[in-house]
């Protein structure tokens, strides 16, 4: 690769990560309102908590540590704080009484919708303008950067 291919190739990853850095901010913010629109105070870290119960549950605790890479204690709160505001239960996992599976309630799904709602078509709004073919190819090439792979 020549200094210029290579200075180019630097130009541009530099003009990703500053992109990356917007979307971001901008994620970070909507996570806050979310947090904040499904209870007043709600800490981001327990949206997300939130959300990934809402999505693969019914989730083992433990499973849910791993996948979040968090602290157990501090998982071991969080979950005491959503069941608090019974957004989520705690069940007795049937394979193992000692551990524990989380599910959201339906209070937690339902205020969870009403959280989402005001964003819910921004995506929707922002690609109106572009092609199907073009939001195919930014999803192809999100998940192989994600992946660590190359895109095909």
């Amino acid at each position: 690769m020549t200094t210029d291919e290579l200075q180019a190739r630097t130009d541009a990853v530099r003009a990703l990560e500053a992109e990356f850095a917007e979307l971001l901010n901008r994620v970070r913010r909507i996570l806050t309102e979310n947090a904040q629109r499904v209870s007043p105070g709600m800490m981001p870290g327990a949206y997300k908590v939130f959300t990934t119960i809402a999505r693969r549950g019914p989730i083992a605790q433990s499973t849910l540590a791993e996948l979040l890479v968090v602290d157990k204690g501090q998982l071991s709160r969080t979950v005491r704080e959503l069941e608090g505001l019974e957004l989520i239960r705690r069940d007795a996992d049937p394979d193992d009484r000692r551990a524990s599976i989380l599910i959201a309630t339906p209070l937690g799904l339902e205020r969870l919708a009403a959280a989402r709602a005001p964003q819910e078509n921004s995506l929707i709004e922002t690609l109106e303008e572009w092609s199907v073919p073009d939001i195919h190819s930014l999803t192809r090439l999100l998940h192989a950067l994600t992946s660590g792979i190359s895109p095909s």
